[in-house]
């Protein structure tokens, strides 16, 4: 018994140790010490990048087409109406003088048609539309909003095919009584030069963004004639001819005549007179007459098929053309000789 009681007292000091070693390190009531809770160290929050502001992509000038000259009409498409690129028709009065009748002064009525997305900060080319001896500044119908040809104008310049200039359609008679459309004041027609000079193309040079340097006082009017072009119809062609051709090549360098009238000068006569401008070229000479027009292919074909013959101006294929295509004398053949034109002009 002796031996057993002594036994039980070993094991239970051996026990007491082993418990007290438990303890080390502990507290006094002998708890273990409370292990600290250690926060999960979060990653960083990543700084975002700007976001780029988007460059917006410049609109590319239109790159010129080569010319599409048609033999018949010009395609239907280009007669549809382009609502996001159309130009607009403004009606202006300009002070001028009757010149074919005692040169009092008057004031005349025109039309001024600006191409699409029309700029005053810019320059633009200018063309003057002239009409036929029993019309006026509305038979070409580019005053009108949706007429055919003034919407090939626009739908030419929105495809690259033709440089965007501003079209100025004058009333031809240089009179008093110039609203008079019947053949009486004839005369009238062959007196416009001393107009388109001496003030039209001034006050369109005042009042729009052309390439000229327009001053009150007086400027050089030759300074900007590769950036004009004259055209018309029948006896508008005949005035092309005989005052932009034969009068005007020192400010005027593009002419357009679409079945131009019989008392158009001769190509003899026509070569004549372009001795007296040897210092000016022609950037391009463009005809166009109906194969049927009784009024005017033999005016027409006198005045200019050969003439690149008659002169060193003028080079077949260069910077003239004669064509002569299926048709009368009318506005077919008309249209379709100022969509042509449209294409060869200020380029």
């Amino acid at each position: 018994m002796r031996k057993l009681f002594a036994g039980l007292c070993i094991v239970t000091m051996a026990f007491g140790m082993v418990a007290c070693g438990s303890n080390k390190g502990g507290n006094e009531q002998g708890t273990e010490a409370p292990t600290a809770t250690v926060a999960p160290t979060e990653a960083p929050t990543a700084t975002p990048e700007p976001t780029a502001t988007p460059i917006p992509t410049p609109t590319p000038e239109p790159v010129h087409q080569p010319a599409k000259l048609e033999n018949k009409m010009y395609p239907a498409e280009y007669k549809k109406f382009n609502k996001d690129y159309a130009g607009r028709v403004v009606s202006i009065d300009y002070p001028t003088r009757a010149y074919a009748d005692n040169g009092e002064e008057i004031t005349k009525h025109a039309y001024v048609c600006l191409p699409p997305k029309y700029d005053e900060t810019k320059q633009y080319n200018v063309l003057y539309l002239m009409h036929g001896i029993g019309g006026n500044e509305q038979e070409w119908g580019i005053n009108g909003v949706f007429d055919g040809i003034r919407c090939a104008m626009d739908n030419l310049m929105y495809y690259g095919e033709a440089e965007p200039f501003i079209i100025v359609v004058p009333n031809g008679r240089s009179c008093v009584n110039y609203t008079n459309t019947s053949f009486d004041n004839a005369y009238s027609f062959y007196e416009f030069g001393k107009e388109l000079r001496n003030d039209l193309i001034p006050y369109i040079d005042s009042h729009f963004a052309t390439y000229a340097e327009y001053d009150e006082n007086g400027y050089d009017l030759t300074a900007a004639r590769d950036h004009r072009a004259m055209a018309g119809l029948s006896m508008g062609g005949m005035q092309t001819i005989n005052i932009g051709l034969c009068e005007c090549l020192d400010i005027i360098s593009y002419f357009g005549a679409f079945s131009a009238a019989p008392t158009s000068n001769t190509a003899a006569v026509i070569a004549e007179k372009l001795k007296e401008f040897e210092d000016y070229d022609i950037n391009y000479f463009y005809n166009i007459c109906g194969l049927s027009d009784g009024t005017a292919l033999a005016s027409a074909s006198a005045a200019a098929k050969g003439l690149d013959k008659l002169t060193d101006k003028l080079t077949d294929g260069e910077n003239f053309m004669w064509h002569e295509v299926p048709g009368y004398h009318d506005h077919n053949v008309w249209h379709l000789g100022l969509y042509n034109f449209a294409q060869l002009v200020f380029k």
